[in-house]
């Protein structure tokens, strides 16, 4: 089963969280906990999620992995 990722992207000179090619609503800073929320969501519904956050180099990082990482993350 392929594995739900929650991508924290600078798009439009805004934060957003982009999951099956849509993005979220803006978001005042990077979002890390609510993407968190949500593949949290997703694993607890049986499905693999991970979270992960573009940097300036605009790579992408794991932030966050289901069954792997705390929850609810620390801060």
């Amino acid at each position: 089963m392929p594995r739900e990722q929650y991508f924290i992207v600078f798009h439009e000179n805004q934060w957003k969280i982009k999951h099956n090619d849509r993005h979220s609503e803006p978001y005042p800073t990077h979002v890390i906990k609510k993407a968190v929320v949500l593949a949290h969501a997703d694993g607890e519904g049986g499905r693999d999620s991970q979270v992960l956050v573009q940097g300036k180099d605009l790579l992408f990082k794991t932030e966050w992995t289901y069954r792997h990482d705390t929850y609810p993350p620390p801060g």
